[in-house]
């Protein structure tokens, strides 16, 4: 596990976000996701993420008749935190992407834990750090993320993704996890070969949900 100086990095600006959600999401791996609570910090390098698009994506969830108050978020600006309550007990994060307008965001699903890591296993109620952020539910968790960040900016300190070296791993596309329609869009993209990345089955979700993250 690498070392990583968060106070040196530089957050990535909202002009990063503001393009197309597919080339975001490719580029965000490797980057390093950072959540500040108080006087903790905590976070990782992004392993794993996938691509949520618009009206014509049957997975996002913009597929709807326009804009809703659960979606509005996705619908920009750029660069914002869209977090939402799923399952019950996950809450989930994805960075906003696309001209404002146009709705776009990118599920981050996993993260290499760099920085605050003994406070994640703490939240996570000692978890072993490999199994600590290796699910979007997880890693959230761990981050000390919640509802209340939903909509604020990735650059206000709360929330930020600091830039870093391309990744050296390959990277793999497949389709997404746990989604009933638009599992078959090759729009997970992950580094292959490594460890912290989740093991979500690709497909359609069994009929019968079983409360457990992909």
């Amino acid at each position: 596990m690498e070392p990583f100086d968060a106070h040196s990095a530089v957050t990535l600006p909202r002009e990063f976000f503001a393009r197309g959600t597919v080339d975001v999401a490719r580029e965000l791996l490797g980057k390093v996701l950072v959540s500040r609570t108080q006087d903790t910090v905590t976070g990782g390098r992004i392993v794993e993420v996938e691509a949520y698009l618009g009206a014509d994506d049957a997975g996002s969830h913009a597929a709807t008749r326009g804009i809703t108050r659960r979606n509005a978020v996705m619908y920009g600006p750029p660069g914002r935190a869209y977090v939402y309550f799923t399952y019950g007990n996950h809450h989930m994060l994805n960075l906003v992407t696309e001209a404002e307008g146009v709705a776009g965001a990118v599920l981050v699903r996993a993260i290499e834990p760099q920085i605050g890591i003994d406070a994640m296993i703490a939240r996570r109620r000692g978890v072993q750090v490999a199994r600590l952020c290796d699910g979007p539910g997880k890693l959230a968790s761990a981050l000390g993320i919640t509802l209340a960040d939903n909509g604020i900016e990735l650059s206000s300190g709360r929330i930020d993704v600091l830039d870093a070296p391309a990744p050296h791993e390959s990277v793999i596309h497949s389709g997404r996890v746990g989604l009933s329609v638009g599992h078959e869009l090759q729009l997970r993209f992950y580094l292959a070969g490594n460890g912290y990345v989740s093991n979500g089955r690709i497909g359609p979700r069994p009929r019968h949900r079983v409360l457990t993250e992909g």
